[in-house]
């Protein structure tokens, strides 16, 4: 017998000063039974990092979701589908083929990934020269650590804050709250655990990521 998905929900308020979003989401999150709360957390942390866009790429008339996920492997983790139902943004969470990429590519005008595992940076150098043409592509690297603190925040039912401002951004709960800050680096986040988790988180983007016609 084939075993479910464990249903999660989360009340999302979301104040992203930088972009002038102000919103409210609840979510429900189908986590697949081989699915971690690592990458669970990290969908749904991918999903708040994008939700401006419904007003800056969809002008408000978009849809911005989870998709199938785990239970569906040519359906993205997160999407962003305008009013026509034109894929405007494609989301994959952890270390997708470059198969995977290529057709995400072909189905949507920008992909996203964001790799987690400890083996992510040798997942990127092994298939980096297959995508070099894949100009739609952007790759967001997350250690491992970071990824399991924020699991550390998953619980049935959530509530959390995010607030984003000066290219920054702070994820709240009753748990713990993450802030990330950007450094002078290019491209480069960091970020602090504050109790009870107890670690630091580094975001570091692998390719610039090109800005949707």
């Amino acid at each position: 017998m084939a075993l479910k998905s464990t249903v999660y929900k989360a009340q999302l308020q979301i104040a992203d000063i930088d972009n002038s979003y102000y919103a409210d989401h609840a979510l429900t999150l189908a986590r697949h039974p081989s699915e971690t709360d690592e990458r669970m957390m990290v969908r749904l942390a991918a999903l708040s990092l994008n939700a401006y866009q419904l007003q800056s790429v969809c002008n408000g008339d978009g849809v911005l979701a989870f998709g199938a996920g785990l239970s569906d492997p040519d359906d993205p983790d997160v999407s962003l589908t305008d009013f026509t139902g034109r894929k405007r943004l494609w989301i994959e969470v952890g270390q997708p083929d470059d198969k995977v990429l290529q057709r995400a590519g072909s189905k949507s005008d920008r992909v996203l990934v964001y790799a987690f595992s400890s083996s992510a940076d040798i997942w990127w150098r092994g298939i980096e020269n297959k995508l070099q043409r894949q100009q739609k592509l952007g790759v967001v690297r997350i250690p491992h650590q970071a990824a399991q603190d924020m699991a550390a925040m998953a619980e049935r039912s959530m509530q959390l804050q995010v607030t984003i401002q000066e290219a920054g951004m702070t994820l709240s709960s009753s748990r713990g709250s993450v802030t990330v800050k950007r450094e002078p680096t290019p491209g480069v986040l960091s970020a602090t655990i504050r109790p009870p988790c107890q670690s630091t988180i580094d975001l570091q983007m692998a390719r610039p990521i090109p800005v949707p016609p």
